[in-house]
């Protein structure tokens, strides 16, 4: 029996037009963020969905003023929101909870996290934010719930070990409220590779038992798509490595020229 398949007849010209719908994965982000805002926030295209009405309840339950002012407008006015602990069913129903972590101890200097919930689809790393959190001045107590606080946060420069979506945008949500100027690095190298031996090792398999290959030509196609990726790898790796030495050495020098300011212009060894 035919698999199930899409038949895209082109060759016409395409008119009218689209309005692409709001994306879950970047509103949620956005409402967390309005915290760190002095006034309301009117956000326009957001989806109304569960996690979004969540992600608002959580708002409304710390204080904040919430309001549909359209089909997907929202507006969210920060101005009362206390520095309460999260409410933790509402937590437990979306991974997205830990958002609030970067905004809350950005604004009050502390916060006190549920678990987050969410689905399970496999390894999803919640110590990538606390480590990025520790980096700029946080101290993290880890228990029944997850309590962070900081007298106050430093700008810094923070490695993220893996490449963590949400992490990164905690880390930049909390970094907004840190004196200084925070910088964050995260494995891009590791990405690319990662993402082309999906690409070009992995789907051949998949196009060869979709189109009844041969076994042989499968393997003949896997290997050559190998191949060509180790060839880009290659290519990659080394200006990507360069490039990554030449921030590191940046960075430094940046760190040598505060010393040197902070000890009233005494010389100190650049690091090159």
């Amino acid at each position: 029996m035919p698999s199930p398949a899409f038949v895209v007849s082109g060759g016409r010209p395409l008119t009218g037009t689209v309005r692409p719908a709001g994306n879950k994965n970047a509103v949620l982000p956005i409402l967390a963020a309005t915290i760190l805002a002095d006034g309301p926030c009117a956000i326009d295209n957001v989806p109304r969905i569960r996690d979004v009405e969540t992600m608002l309840a959580l708002l409304e339950r710390l204080g904040a003023g919430v309001q549909w002012t359209g089909i997907n407008t929202v507006t969210v006015d920060p101005r009362k929101v206390e520095p309460k602990e999260l409410d933790p069913a509402l937590s437990a129903r979306i991974r997205a909870s830990i958002l609030l972590a970067g905004p809350m101890l950005a604004r009050f200097g502390r916060v006190t996290l549920p678990p987050p919930g969410g689905d399970v689809i496999g390894r999803r790393r919640i110590d990538t934010h606390f480590l990025a959190l520790e980096r700029l001045g946080a101290e993290v107590t880890v228990g029944e719930r997850y309590a962070l606080e900081a007298k106050s946060l430093k700008g810094a420069d923070i490695f993220l070990d893996e490449p963590s979506v949400t992490g990164t945008e905690n880390a930049l949500m909390a970094a907004v409220g840190a004196k200084g100027t925070t910088i964050a690095l995260v494995m891009l190298l590791i990405v690319i590779l990662a993402n082309g031996l999906l690409q070009n090792i992995v789907q051949p398999f998949a196009m060869g038992a979709a189109l009844d290959l041969h076994p042989l030509a499968v393997l003949v196609l896997t290997i050559g798509a190998g191949c060509l990726f180790g060839m880009i790898g290659l290519v990659l790796a080394a200006p990507l490595a360069s490039a990554a030495v030449h921030i590191s050495r940046d960075l430094a020098r940046a760190r040598v020229a505060a010393a040197q300011a902070e000890d009233g212009g005494v010389p100190v060894a650049d690091p090159a």
